[in-house]
């Protein structure tokens, strides 16, 4: 009980400070970036271990730089997802701007469904946010729910409050079989890391197998939906442009694993180009083949 009433505490303080301009909680990102690398020291030997493995070409000094760039930016993320709970449309649509989504319009003006694919890179948040005021077709996103209950319905009222339709993992075909007679614009950030019994199969990714999840290649092969990569990019603080690149048209005709190869190989370039948007924190590489 106590416990709820901590979090309903914590969800209205998020929301008051919401409110506050995102240049000003910009400051306070500083400040918690500060408080996460210096003081308590967040993750710090995972993000280490995750990027000397990624980059062994790469020197000590190379990796501390972009250990503390990621750091920055992943306490400015943190602010940008709590501006979210009050954000409005037009802040969004001038936040984050799309080219090529022409091309899904003509298959949505087709009838067609399309699978959309990436990665926990930049404000992968936002942009789904945005992604939903942009297109003519539903949104529908597949998520982890986490287990705070009440952080969790903080989180889908941020996330579909313009429209967007969020789906369980676990609930993936239940809600692809829900809007079947409709153009739909189903999202993956597949990059995250399946549990041991999960995982068939080891994408080589950033210089080491990377246990991978299957998802998108299933219901591409199985739908012969045609998949396009969102390859985001950050301008400058708080802005985004993101690419719609089409990755795989012809699912159908590919062969087994290659499309997850082919997902891989999108992310892993991208994040060579600007490696501090990517979620180093996050435990990827927790088991190996065996």
């Amino acid at each position: 009980m106590i416990k709820r009433g901590i979090a309903h505490v914590g969800v209205f303080f998020l929301y008051l400070l919401s409110l506050l301009p995102l240049p000003l909680l910009f400051f306070f990102a500083r400040l918690l970036y500060y408080l996460l690398y210096y003081v308590i020291g967040y993750r710090k030997k995972v993000v280490r271990q995750n990027l000397t493995q990624s980059f062994p070409e790469k020197s000590a000094a190379e990796i501390k730089a972009i250990e503390k760039k990621f750091f920055l930016y992943l306490a400015e993320l943190i602010f940008e997802i709590i501006k979210m709970t009050s954000i409005s449309k037009a802040e969004t649509l001038k936040r984050v701007k799309f080219t090529g989504l022409e091309q899904l319009e003509v298959h949505f003006k087709n009838g067609e469904s399309v699978l959309a694919c990436t990665g926990h890179y930049g404000n992968w948040e936002l942009g789904t946010l945005a992604l939903g005021l942009s297109i003519s077709a539903k949104t529908m996103v597949i998520f982890k729910p986490i287990k705070n209950k009440i952080f969790e319905t903080w989180f889908d009222c941020m996330r579909t409050k313009y429209g967007n339709i969020f789906i369980a993992m676990r609930q993936t075909l239940r809600g692809m079989a829900a809007y079947k007679n409709e153009p739909t614009l189903l999202c993956f950030a597949s990059d995250q890391s399946p549990t041991r019994e999960e995982t068939k199969y080891f994408a080589d990714f950033l210089n080491q197998p990377t246990a991978a999840l299957l998802g998108v290649e299933k219901i591409a092969k199985s739908t012969k939906r045609p998949i396009y990569y969102f390859k985001v990019n950050v301008v400058k603080k708080g802005y985004y442009h993101i690419e719609v690149l089409p990755m795989c048209l012809e699912p159908a005709k590919m062969d087994e694993f290659e499309i997850t190869d082919l997902h891989f190989k999108f992310l892993e370039n991208i994040i060579k180009e600007q490696p501090q948007y990517w979620l180093w924190s996050h435990k990827r590489w927790k088991f190996k083949p065996e």
